[in-house]
């Protein structure tokens, strides 16, 4: 599994991208929407997911979804918002923009998981009790 990281912090990229290796992901990571479009020329395999930041420079995360949403190669590819911002007409936003899931920092590992199962791409986390 393949996945990209898309945060402007380098402190998140290293928390959401160690959050998603320990599910099994080899992941690459881009530091705005702009880096993460030419990141996705160069790589040789589609991605399974996107998950990306919303406030960045150069192309924030909603303008890289829509971007992304209309190249015909990346059709395939999962979109989660992972950013702070929890207004619901955000959130409403970017599912309509093309996003297919959206978590809202402070994430815990079983949250990531519970959102990356719910898309098909790990399984669900073990519950207990």
């Amino acid at each position: 599994m393949l996945a990209v990281v898309i945060d402007d912090s380098s402190t998140m990229r290293r928390i959401v991208r160690s959050a998603v290796a320990a599910l099994g992901f080899a992941v690459y990571e881009a530091s705005d929407g702009r880096d993460a479009l030419d990141l996705l020329g160069q790589i040789p395999n589609v991605p399974d997911i996107c998950l990306v930041d919303w406030n960045m420079p150069n192309m924030n995360g909603l303008e890289f979804v829509r971007t992304v949403r209309k190249i015909d190669d990346f059709r395939s590819m999962w979109l989660m918002m992972v950013t702070t911002e929890s207004e619901q007409s955000q959130i409403v936003r970017a599912l309509a923009a093309g996003a297919h899931e959206y978590l809202i920092k402070p994430f815990t590992q079983d949250g990531l998981q519970s959102k990356l199962a719910y898309l098909g791409l790990v399984p669900y986390p073990a519950t207990v009790g």
